[in-house]
């Protein structure tokens, strides 16, 4: 089963559904998890479906970067505006009342002064996972050259997250939500995702980026990335083993890490997607029962199912009743070609 056209929809009804299902599990361990929600492969979605501020910021994010699409083509100028307006427009709203980062916090505060250049706002010591679950509409958006699609990506997490490891993890999430979309194997995506590592490892987006990497203690731009890329590889390493040897009864987080930073985020979302990749409720709901950041894992993980399975992946349901519904559908529906 494969995505029939609806790979935008599917994603970030997939996002939003592993955010709801993760939210009351966030900072349980597994045995407190399996005490309040019984057997983790019969979790049920909570009802009301609230989400985090995952999918709050995922909306932001996608707002503006269809804000920015529709003046012509995408240049970092175009979606550095809207983008920072939606993030801190987010800042400011009073339904930002989901726990969210003090990197982002302290971030679009940052930004909320209007005569801040963007980089002096950025936490370039930041690798806070906020930077790329927030990325799947980069993902998803249609006509994207390769070259804005990794700029966008590291544009929109140097917006509050400025670490390379951020900005790399932020560009290999998006690449996979992509290339699930265009029908890549599940059994290939590592692979993938590897080889886009490699290849960017030393380029530093200096049209997208700027003077970021000043900000930093690196004594290059190329030294400044590549240490992002390197984080990545890593993580990447401790994924292909956990996948040598699948063990799904196990806690993810004990494989490729718990999700609070960037890297292990991107890695045990994909575990949990790569476990399943036919089952995709299954898959949401063993990154729901895990010891980490929960409902991030989780909604990487609905992220990725969705892109490759499409809206159908998702029972009516339960996709009636997510926050944000109509939001999520209107955006999805607008990209789906």
């Amino acid at each position: 089963m494969v995505s029939t056209g609806s790979a935008a929809t599917g994603s970030l009804i997939g996002l939003a559904l592993g955010d709801a299902l993760g939210f009351p599990t966030e900072f349980n361990d597994v045995p407190s998890i399996l005490v309040k929600c019984g057997p983790w492969r019969q979790m049920e979605l909570p009802d009301p479906a609230f989400v985090t501020d995952d999918t709050q910021m995922t909306l932001a994010l996608g707002r503006g970067l269809r804000t920015a699409m529709g003046h012509g083509a995408l240049t970092p100028l175009a979606l550095a505006g809207p983008v920072r307006a939606e993030y801190v427009a987010w800042w400011r709203s009073p339904d930002n009342n989901r726990a969210p980062g003090n990197t982002c916090l302290r971030a679009c505060q940052l930004l909320s002064d209007e005569g801040r250049p963007w980089a002096g706002a950025s936490q370039t010591g930041s690798k806070g996972c906020g930077a790329n679950m927030r990325v799947a509409p980069v993902g998803l958006a249609p006509g994207l050259s390769p070259q804005q699609r990794s700029g966008a990506a590291q544009l929109q997490s140097a917006l509050t997250h400025g670490h390379p490891t951020a900005l790399a993890a932020s560009d290999l999430t998006a690449h996979a939500v992509r290339v699930l979309a265009d029908g890549a194997r599940p059994a290939e995506l590592t692979g993938l995702l590897r080889a886009h590592a490699h290849d960017h490892r030393t380029d530093y987006r200096e049209d997208w980026l700027g003077d970021l990497w000043q900000h930093a203690q690196d004594p290059s731009p190329t030294a400044f990335i590549a240490r992002g890329w390197d984080d990545c590889l890593g993580v990447l390493d401790r994924l292909d083993a956990a996948l040598g040897a699948p063990d799904p009864e196990a806690d993810p987080c004990l494989a490729t890490g718990a999700g609070w930073i960037a890297e292990e985020a991107l890695a045990t979302g994909l575990l949990c997607f790569l476990l399943f990749p036919d089952e995709p409720l299954t898959a949401l709901r063993r990154a729901a029962c895990t010891s980490g950041d929960s409902d991030s894992i989780a909604c990487l993980t609905g992220a990725f199912a969705g892109a490759r399975l499409g809206a159908g992946a998702w029972p009516e349901e339960w996709a009636a009743r997510i926050e944000y519904r109509d939001e999520l559908l209107a955006l999805g529906e607008a990209w789906d070609v």
